[in-house]
C-alpha cells in the first residue's frame, strides 16, 4: 500500500518502542504491507496500548525522522 504525509506509517509514533529496518524501509518507500500492524506511541493514545495500520491516522501526527 502506498503511504502519504499524515498517515501512521509516516508518524514517529508508528513503533516508536522498536525501531527496526521495516519501520525505516516503510519512511524511505512510502510503501507497506496491507496487514501490517503495530504500537501507537503517542502520549495521549498510549495508556490506550492502540494497534495501528500503516494508513491509519489521527490529529496528532508527527512526521518521522527521515532514515
Amino acid at each position: 500500500m502506498q503511504i502519504s504525509n499524515g498517515q501512521c506509517g509516516l508518524c514517529s509514533h508508528f513503533g516508536e518502542t522498536h525501531r527496526d529496518n521495516k519501520l525505516i524501509t516503510i519512511v524511505t518507500s512510502h510503501q507497506a504491507e496491507a496487514t501490517m500492524l503495530d504500537d501507537c506511541g503517542h502520549p495521549k493514545h498510549s495508556g490506550l496500548h492502540l494497534k495501528v495500520t500503516p494508513i491509519s491516522g489521527c490529529d496528532g501526527f508527527t512526521p518521522a525522522a527521515a532514515a
